[in-house]
């Protein structure tokens, strides 16, 4: 609890006992003006910051608020009170509760909130860089460049992304991704900025600056979150700003009307019963239920996500996540492992040696998890080998002259391109194609394996809704088909190039067009960032994934494990259903509670509940948000 939580808390409480005191030991002999300043404390004591803030709105122009309306009705209330009996405690208790439905949500917020400033945690205030004589310098973590060598001791936060050059230990990644279990790292590991070291001395090769870093580039998703609001959020805001000031002339209204007519009537003007009949119908219209609530909802949705490893970037994507019925998948480290072994060699002109070589040279710069295994597989360069003009061909694959010769290693789409006359191996798995001066040199298999969770993942998906899952990936037809299958998947297109992906999503999104269904695509490769951004909701793998998927995507899966989405779809729902809850609830109480109140049927408690009383169930109901539970394999 916060200090003003605290002090917020002891103030209703002195208010509470101060109220409860007077209404019973005040007796009629007491004289008035002394009863009205003596109620007059726990009013202010409870209520003076209310009243400010409703001067203040006046003073900006800006006066149609939840503050001005429980100012005018409770400053109402003492006036009715002490032009009859006297008794003050209606107008205390209504801003009593107020400020007690003020405290719930200030206390459910900040225990969501909670769940996303630990992620802020995350942020290392210095990093001890190693100096060329082997000195330690403990210096602010942006002026660190890349390729400088940093020590990280057990209990320090790694400070920036990197490769461990020394030592060995466990990393804890709690905080980015809800992942309990402690990664192990050793020399040549990547790691990324925000774990905590826990046990050995590390030391990590830094590559890349502090401001392209994991724990940058979350810090920043945090911040813009807050600012892409739902539509429930945007309605909700719209129908504030007309509502507020329809009731307030309303009230206006049935306080000058009801005497009006009962002279009309030729009855008593009853002036003081139109003002109390305008205080209460105040009090029950407030709409704090609403504007405190729903963005409540999101705020605590938005928080328990964080805390279980998922970055939504928006409650408006939190909203759109829960209408999402296809999910459309990559396949290579999004629903792969993407760790690729050699597992054939099947040269036609060459020895398998000279074939792996050419295949690892040429691809000696690469990054792809495909060219690490096939560095892998020849281990050190030949000594002497020259590579040069090495060109990235997008779908194709990769060429470059490697002791003066050209060669080409990619797909069977490439060497046709080239026309070099190719053939299909009899083995399941990604078919790595050479050739060498335009001649078919041989081919290379490499398998790749299933992420952990992958098909329960899908499970988890269909039980949640999805009724359509779909592949898409470059991988040739047999390899996207076993894959499909193991797994569970729907449908799988395979062979396709970048570009393809982008026509597929449209397609499928076409289809989807006036049904009221939204698509999301997961993908975690730099040539997923088009599709990302073209479906719904783009949905990005955070470990592994490529700083433009990150950045094109509305969700982040921080430790790259897709049963997670299905976590993040349950807790969209869960949000989504609970907001719905509170508008119908609310607006239903209170359109009911305000015919009786202008038909005089409702006092001023009935107006405590209608607008505090609900706002606290709405409330409460809102919290639910932050508990909802974790999709496990088990599910």
């Amino acid at each position: 609890m916060s200090k003003k939580q605290k002090k917020n808390l002891l103030r209703i409480i002195v208010a509470s006992v101060l109220m409860v005191i007077f209404h019973f030991l005040l007796v009629e002999q007491v004289p008035r003006v002394l009863r009205f300043l003596l109620y007059m404390i726990p009013y202010l004591v409870v209520g003076y910051d209310i009243l400010w803030k409703a001067g203040k709105g006046i003073k900006n122009r800006q006066p149609f608020d939840e503050s001005l309306l429980m100012a005018i009705a409770t400053l109402g209330a003492i006036g009715v009170a002490l032009a009859r009996s006297g008794d003050y405690t209606e107008a205390i208790a209504v801003m009593l509760f107020y400020q007690v439905g003020e405290w719930f949500q200030s206390y459910a917020v900040g225990r969501s909130r909670k769940n996303i400033t630990e992620l802020m945690d995350i942020c290392p205030d210095y990093a001890n860089l190693e100096g060329e004589d082997g000195s330690i310098e403990e210096v602010d973590p942006e002026e660190v460049e890349i390729g400088s060598v940093l020590v990280v001791k057990p209990g320090e936060k790694i400070p920036i992304d990197g490769v461990v050059v020394e030592g060995t230990s466990t990393l804890d990644t709690a905080a980015l991704t809800g992942e309990s279990v402690p990664r192990t790292v050793k020399v040549g590991d990547e790691v990324i900025s925000g774990c905590i070291n826990q046990k050995g001395l590390l030391k990590i090769k830094t590559s890349k600056e502090f401001g392209e870093s994991t724990v940058s580039k979350v810090l920043e998703l945090i911040e813009e979150a807050s600012s892409r609001k739902s539509k429930s959020e945007n309605f909700i805001t719209k129908f504030a700003r007309i509502y507020t000031p329809i009731v307030v002339y309303s009230a206006l209204a049935l306080a000058i009307l009801y005497p009006l007519g009962n002279v009309l009537m030729g009855k008593e003007a009853q002036i003081g019963e139109g003002i109390y009949r305008a205080m209460t119908f105040l009090v029950i219209s407030c709409p704090c239920a609403l504007v405190v609530s729903i963005p409540l909802s999101f705020f605590a949705g938005i928080g328990c996500a964080s805390h279980l490893g998922i970055l939504v970037k928006g409650s408006n994507y939190m909203e759109t996540l829960s209408e999402v019925r296809t999910v459309v998948f990559d396949k290579t480290g999004t629903l792969t492992q993407g760790v690729f072994e050699v597992t054939a060699l099947h040269p036609d002109m060459l020895d398998q040696k000279e074939l792996l070589h050419f295949a690892a040279h040429v691809e000696r710069y690469s990054t792809h998890p495909i060219g690490e295994s096939l560095k892998k597989a020849f281990g050190e360069e030949a000594d002497g080998c020259q590579v040069e003009d090495v060109e990235e061909i997008a779908g194709y694959g990769v060429s470059a002259m490697v002791n003066q010769k050209k060669v080409y290693v990619g797909n069977a789409k490439l060497m046709e391109k080239i026309g070099a006359k190719w053939h299909d191996c009899h083995l399941t798995g990604t078919v790595i194609h050479v050739a060498v001066e335009g001649e078919y040199a041989g081919h290379i298999v490499i398998s790749d394996r299933n992420k952990k969770h992958a098909g329960a993942a899908i499970s988890a998906l269909k039980q949640q809704g999805i009724t359509k899952t779909v592949m898409l990936t470059g991988d040739v037809e047999e390899v996207a088909k076993q894959v499909a299958n193991d797994l569970g998947i729907d449908l799988c297109y395979s062979d396709l190039l970048p570009q393809d992906k982008v026509s597929k999503v449209e397609e499928l999104l076409v289809a989807k067009e006036g049904q009221g269904q939204k698509l999301a695509f997961v993908g975690d490769g730099i040539n997923d960032a088009p599709v990302l951004s073209r479906a719904d909701v783009g949905v990005a793998m955070g470990a592994m994934g490529s700083d433009a998927a990150i950045e094109a995507a509305d969700l982040v899966l921080m430790d790259d494990d897709p049963l997670k989405l299905a976590t993040a779809i349950r807790i969209s729902k869960t949000c989504l259903s609970i907001v719905h809850q509170n508008i119908y609830f609310a607006i239903g109480v209170k359109v009911l509670c305000l015919l009786l109140g202008a038909l005089g049927f409702a006092n001023m408690w009935l107006a405590v509940f209608a607008d505090v009383g609900v706002m606290v169930l709405a409330v409460l109901n809102a919290i639910r948000c932050m508990f909802v539970k974790e999709v496990k394999v088990e599910d």
